[in-house]
């Protein structure tokens, strides 16, 4: 995904994330805050993650959207500090020390063949029956995955198997323009 966004949509962002997830885990409702910029009004999915000492605390995010990026980013935010099943909901004590990233994602794009997944500049998406599990770009650069072990990692992400992504299954690509708080130096040092 080309950069879209300049440092300080990116910036603003990753405030309305913090500032949503601070003042819901604080008070149990979000502040809003309007976007100045015209970007941040359009309609885009994204995927938030929460990460604490560079590890995994929360990530969840939407493919698509009807409302406004800096609208789903909050709302992608308090779901990631509270609903992500995989942690315990955020109390007050965890928000002094959490870093965030944003994803803002392209459209989904079904496969016909394995091959044009590209490692380090595709998500993955995959379903099959009722069995659902994505992975986003950053992640299989992260862990240096190859492609099959993406597809692999992808498919138990899913509750399948971890070859299950070989027959009957839907594979979709996305990208991701990615950014985080140590990127922009903001964040609890300069609150």
């Amino acid at each position: 995904m080309a950069k879209m966004f300049g440092k300080d949509d990116r910036r603003q962002l990753l405030h309305i994330a913090r500032e949503a997830i601070t003042s819901f885990v604080s008070t149990g409702s979000v502040s809003t805050r309007e976007a100045k910029s015209e970007k941040l009004q359009q309609c885009f999915g994204c995927f938030v993650t929460i990460k604490v000492d560079e590890k995994l605390r929360g990530c969840i995010g939407n493919f698509i959207s009807d409302k406004p990026l800096c609208k789903l980013v909050p709302e992608m935010a308090t779901a990631a500090a509270t609903k992500d099943p995989r942690f315990y909901p955020m109390k007050k004590q965890d928000l002094d020390n959490f870093a965030l990233e944003i994803s803002v994602l392209s459209p989904l794009q079904k496969i016909a063949a394995i091959d044009e997944i590209h490692v380090g500049t595709h998500g993955i998406y995959m379903e099959r029956n009722f069995h659902r599990g994505v992975l986003l770009p950053q992640v299989a650069t992260e862990y240096g995955w190859d492609r099959d072990t993406f597809l692999q990692q992808t498919a138990l992400k899913a509750g399948m198997g971890k070859d299950d992504w070989k027959e009957n299954t839907d594979i979709y690509v996305f990208s991701a323009e990615v950014f985080n708080e140590d990127e922009l130096i903001i964040g609890k040092r300069q609150q």
